[in-house]
């Protein structure tokens, strides 16, 4: 098991805890019921807002990714140093594979961020990559939010129309899109912290 941390200098900014978690096969239905009761223990500490589940489409290697979200830095640390947590956490260890998890400030850095938080020890990506990178991740989105929501728009005000197309450009960019893409291309955003982690694996 792999556990990095972070923390942020904004501590009023939300906080996001990406959980990545490889299943036995034979254990997801026990599984579910573990990432069912940590979630309703979250939601008893101060500055919850909401868990969300990635279930796998590959059952035979159920990767799942439980993200959770609390409102700053303070609540999060109070919920991911009490017992009560410790307590979930160690409760899953029968069911998994491996885990890597690592927690984020909810601003845009979160987007250019490694797997296994690799790229917080290092410089961020140069600035013409980032724009590369986020106009990779914008363009087939609005293409995409045009085709999709175009037809359901009309008649709508303009602005009222682009709002809703904004939103969830927004949500999509942020998770999954954004992430996948800094994954994919993490050999050219972060080529020395790439070349770090072979060396050492």
């Amino acid at each position: 098991m792999h556990i990095s941390s972070h923390q942020t200098s904004q501590q009023s900014d939300p906080i996001t805890l990406v959980i990545s978690e490889i299943v036995k096969p034979d254990r997801i239905p026990e599984y579910e019921r573990w990432a069912t009761g940590i979630s309703q223990a979250a939601q008893q500490y101060p500055g919850f807002i909401s868990t969300d589940m990635i279930r796998p489409r590959d059952h035979e290697h159920p990767e799942y990714v439980v993200v959770v979200k609390f409102d700053n830095y303070e609540h999060f640390r109070t919920w991911r140093s009490s017992a009560t947590c410790q307590e979930w956490l160690s409760k899953a260890q029968d069911f998994l594979v491996d885990r890597t998890s690592q927690h984020q400030p909810g601003g845009l850095e979160m987007w250019f961020t490694l797997p296994e938080n690799t790229a917080q020890k290092n410089a961020p990506p140069a600035y013409y990559k980032q724009v590369i990178v986020g106009v990779l991740g914008v363009y087939p989105l609005i293409l995409l939010s045009n085709a999709v929501l175009g037809p359901f728009l009309r008649g709508w005000h303009p602005l009222l129309g682009l709002l809703l197309s904004v939103t969830a450009v927004s949500a999509l960019l942020t998770y999954p899109v954004m992430p996948w893409i800094t994954r994919l291309l993490s050999f050219w955003l972060y080529p020395k912290a790439v070349k770090k982690r072979k060396r050492k694996s």
